[in-house]
């Protein structure tokens, strides 16, 4: 039945989806379009919810006469790990995209500001093409509903490593949202340059849409790279693998789109570098899933090879054409109403951020795609590796870094009195940031470039900080409190706060990014039992090697226990599990945190009597950081994108910018109230 009904739902969803192409483009021009284009929104919506609905039916009943889940699914998987085998395979990754994509579909639907009903049609129709190519894509990949005979008794299983962390059951959720959420800006992008309405009114439909994706995206980075530090046991947290690659190449243009939006709601500039960055971004979300859904990669990320490549290719470059059409049409309307008064300015820290941003972006594409061009061009194979990232991503993230505590400070429009003040209140920023450099040097720290990135990290977080509390005693001085007057929330006050947090969050990272890769030790030993391996400062001794079976795996376990400076800190057990559909033990790392560092185990191989083991300890500082870093910028986020609460009282809540205070970014007149 279920084999029946799933290629049944895919159809239903393409078809709904290009017939509402077509009547959303229309009910431009015939209004009276825009009702049956709704109803078939929501049947497309519903469709994806049905075909998602079906094949979890599948997995959740070991429905074996199914191909997906006789491939990716067992019975002795536990319940929540049949659940997320959804996105465990290409066929199933699609399923997840249509829903989510589905799902936009009807928030944007019904979520129309008042400024922006005249793009909304074109928008709608952008969004739904995009609906056909995946509700096709779907259809044209391997039929995952395909009835098998004779039906198996039993399946593999999903991939052993998503079956060994709870984060699988969010990470690609997230990282999804975010992909599909930055259709959106595109989506008012498109239709920006066909209505010609290029000015700000696009902007006050996509804010609340760009920040939600690139919330989601961040957690979804973040989450994953704590997957690879807890689960793949290599002791790192990224690689440079061109499916993480893939996933930070959208983030970084978002980033700069975030951004660049904020200086065209105040100036009336950048008009035509928005509308890039909202294509660019979409296309790089097209060429991350072309390079995790093609095959052409190995990456424990990637998805097996599929024919769905050339299919993904073509579509990236129909994409990049149409936009590009469209730029020349529209070039006309593109200029900029207003300029850049001072290179002091905010507006202008701003640009130099997004052009550093489009940089990274740039850098990092050319290294992921460069094996591949070579490859295709000339059959040989060559790899870049971490040396040439690291080289190139590291000096444009440090500028960047710092750019973070100067920006927040600098007035619009570069007034010189304000500039003046801005500078002393930098003073005290710098002094620290020197003299955290300073420091750690006659401390004996190694490593200059670390070294120097402590110091700006210093530096931006002690700017951050600084501004926060200088928005504090204002808003109390004034008598508004931290969101406004009367206790009521105002979007100014609360977008500036969470936007610092957000800073002081990417801030940490850093600091934690070069602490962690600089400063980690290892060592590698086969010890017998009772023997003994010390790296900094800790001791890991092998008190002995299990062995247990299970219905899904075998696994062997080393016992070792664990003391620093003397003082013990009990047992860990690093393992290696064996399973049947693996060729190859996929290691299980014991990782105890601490607020100043790791201590990482790891075991690689056991003797057959079970009397030695070969463990390797790991001492890595600030790895803590790293992921309290990640969850303050996704908390910032959220606290920036916080729908706004407005009194009912007639009258307009007014934005407060004490004179104390000022610079803070007061919303644009058209985006007032839109967020609710």
């Amino acid at each position: 039945m279920i084999s029946a009904l799933g290629p049944v739902f895919l159809a239903a969803g393409f078809g709904a989806s290009l017939v509402g192409t077509g009547l959303w483009a229309a009910s431009s021009r015939r209004p009276h379009l825009a009702a049956p284009a709704r109803l078939l929104t929501w049947a497309a919506f519903v469709a994806a919810v049905a075909v998602v609905a079906a094949m979890e039916w599948a997995l959740v009943t070991n429905d074996f006469s199914v191909r997906y889940v006789a491939e990716n699914s067992a019975r002795e998987v536990p319940l929540y790990y049949r659940v997320i085998s959804l996105w465990a395979a290409l066929e199933g990754s699609l399923l997840l995209w249509l829903l989510v994509l589905a799902v936009f579909a009807v928030l944007m639907m019904r979520r129309v500001p008042p400024r922006v009903r005249d793009l909304h049609p074109a928008a709608m129709a952008t969004l739904m093409s995009v609906a056909v190519f995946f509700f096709g894509l779907a259809l044209a990949a391997d039929d995952a509903f395909a009835r098998m005979s004779p039906v198996p008794e039993n399946g593999p299983g999903p991939n052993p490593l998503l079956q060994d962390h709870p984060l699988m059951g969010a990470h690609p959720p997230l990282l999804y949202v975010g992909y599909v959420g930055l259709t959106i800006p595109f989506a008012y992008a498109v239709a920006a340059l066909v209505t010609g309405k290029t000015g700000r009114e696009w902007l006050a439909a996509t804010r609340v849409w760009l920040l939600v994706a690139w919330t989601s995206l961040t957690a979804g980075i973040v989450l994953g790279s704590w997957w690879s530090y807890e689960v793949l046991g290599w002791g790192g947290y990224w690689a440079w693998d061109p499916v993480e690659n893939a996933s930070i190449l959208p983030w970084f243009t978002a980033t700069a789109l975030i951004h660049s939006v904020m200086v065209q709601q105040r100036r009336s500039i950048l008009r035509a570098w928005n509308l890039s960055l909202a294509a660019s971004t979409f296309v790089l979300v097209l060429i991350g899933t072309f390079i995790t859904r093609s095959g052409i990669i190995a990456s424990v990320h990637a998805f097996t090879q599929s024919p769905l490549g050339p299919v993904l290719l073509g579509y990236i470059a129909f994409v990049v054409l149409a936009v590009t059409a469209l730029f020349v049409w529209r070039g006309g309307r593109l200029g900029a109403v207003d300029r850049i008064e001072s290179t002091v300015s905010r507006e202008a820290a701003f640009l130099v951020n997004n052009v550093l941003f489009v940089a990274l972006a740039v850098t990092v594409l050319f290294g992921t795609t460069f094996p591949l061009l070579v490859e295709a061009l000339s059959g040989d194979r060559v790899s870049v590796g971490a040396p040439y990232f690291n080289r190139m991503v590291v000096p444009l993230a440090l500028v960047l870094v710092l750019l973070m505590g100067v920006g927040p400070m600098l007035p619009w429009g570069g007034r010189d009195a304000e500039t003046a003040a801005a500078f002393r209140r930098l003073r005290l920023p710098l002094v620290i940031g020197l003299g955290v450099v300073a420091g750690l040097g006659l401390a004996g720290l190694p490593h200059p470039l670390t070294l120097l990135t402590f110091g700006v990290a210093a530096f931006a977080l002690s700017a951050v900080v600084t501004e926060l509390a200088r928005g504090v005693r204002a808003a109390r001085r004034d008598g508004t409190g931290w969101f406004g007057a009367s206790g009521h929330a105002v979007s100014a006050n609360r977008r500036r706060y969470g936007g610092l947090l957000t800073h002081a969050g990417i801030v940490i990272v850093a600091a934690a990014i070069a602490g962690s890769s600089s400063y980690a030790v290892s060592e590698e030993r086969t010890l017998a039992v009772g023997e003994s391996i010390e790296v900094g400062g800790y001791t890991a001794t092998l008190a002995g090697v299990d062995r247990e079976r299970t219905p899904r795996f075998m696994q062997v376990s080393a016992r070792t226990d664990l003391a620093r400076d003397d003082s013990a800190l009990g047992t860990w057990e690093p393992m290696l599990r064996f399973y049947p559909t693996m060729s190859e033990a996929i290691g299980r790392p014991s990782v105890r945190t601490g607020l100043t560092e790791d201590a990482y185990l790891t075991v690689s191989a056991v003797s057959a009597d079970a009397s030695s083991a070969t463990v390797r300890l790991t001492v890595t500082p600030m790895m803590l950081w790293l992921w309290i870093g990640g969850g303050v910028m996704v908390g910032g986020a959220v606290l920036a994108m916080w729908p706004v609460r407005r009194r009912r009282t007639g009258r307009p809540e007014p934005v407060v910018e004490p004179a104390e205070y000022p610079g803070v970014d007061r919303p644009d007149p058209a985006l007032a109230g839109e967020v609710r």
